[in-house]
């Protein structure tokens, strides 16, 4: 569990740091010390994230054309997830949290050291910088571990290839993840913020974030309101990117962003297909 920086809470100067977060921060601090100091809080965040950020793009997937206003943006129409298939990437991540990813959490209380719970909220600055700072430094150790699976033959089937069991991804694999893929993902989650120094309240909005993102890569639909869209210059490669990694596995490694694909040269822009009739 977190430990409480050394006042007493009841001393604690609600507000009076002049932060716009600090009275949401002191009210988890008052309201909520059991939960947000719980080791088990970022894995909450990270599968109910996952969880509830993916229904709505399922239902859209089950609906199909009976929504065409939506299913135009599809972008393989010809390739639609079924029940089954949703139901066997929900239940592998499901089996992967209960029987490694909680073992993982329970281990690590007795050998990590307990971190502190400070009593001033980050400022909306610190959040911005040191959430993208947490997104950047993940997407460069992504980009070189998906790369380095990609080209190593052995490397890919062991550990990547159940992630590309299907050619057009869907919200729901978004987590049809090998158990160490899973586990480094986690580390690098779990470590990164700690290595910049982050506020454990960036850390958790940016863990939010970072699922919505990583779900919005695997929905398959190019809608034009998603991230890659709203955020200019292509900075973000988003579904189009990633829906193309999957149909050409050599292209477009990177998680988020679009910088080092098109530095390295492994950038593949979307081909659109049309539904078959």
């Amino acid at each position: 569990m977190w430990n409480i920086s050394e006042l007493p809470l009841q001393r604690l100067p609600s507000g009076s740091s002049g932060r716009l977060l600090q009275p949401f921060w002191d009210h988890l601090l008052f309201h909520h010390l059991p939960l947000i100091s719980s080791p088990f809080l970022p894995v909450l965040l990270a599968f109910s994230s996952y969880f509830f950020f993916s229904i709505p793009f399922a239902a859209l997937d089950l609906l199909g054309e009976r929504v065409p206003s939506f299913y135009k943006y599809k972008i393989q129409p010809d390739r639609r997830p079924t029940v089954g298939m949703m139901a066997k990437c929900f239940t592998r991540a499901m089996y992967n949290h209960i029987f490694f990813v909680l073992p993982a959490v329970i281990i690590a209380m007795f050998i990590l050291p307990t971190p502190r719970l400070p009593q001033d909220a980050p400022t909306l600055y610190e959040v911005i910088i040191d959430g993208l700072a947490i997104l950047l430094l993940f997407d460069t150790q992504y980009y070189v571990w998906h790369f380095i699976h990609h080209k190593h033959s052995q490397l890919y089937r062991w550990i990547h290839a159940i992630h590309h069991e299907y050619m057009a991804p869907f919200s729901w694999s978004t987590e049809q993840l090998s158990i160490p893929e899973l586990m480094t993902i986690g580390l690098w989650s779990n470590q990164d913020p700690v290595l910049l120094k982050c506020h454990p309240l960036t850390t958790w909005l940016t863990t939010v974030f970072s699922i919505w993102m990583s779900v919005e890569d695997h929905i398959g639909y190019d809608l034009p309101w998603t991230l890659n869209h709203l955020v200019p210059f292509g900075l973000l490669g988003g579904a189009p990117a990633h829906d193309m990694h999957h149909q050409q596995p050599s292209s477009n490694y990177a998680p988020f962003f679009s910088h080092w694909d098109r530095i390295f040269g492994t950038a593949v822009p979307q081909q659109k297909k049309t539904l078959k009739r």
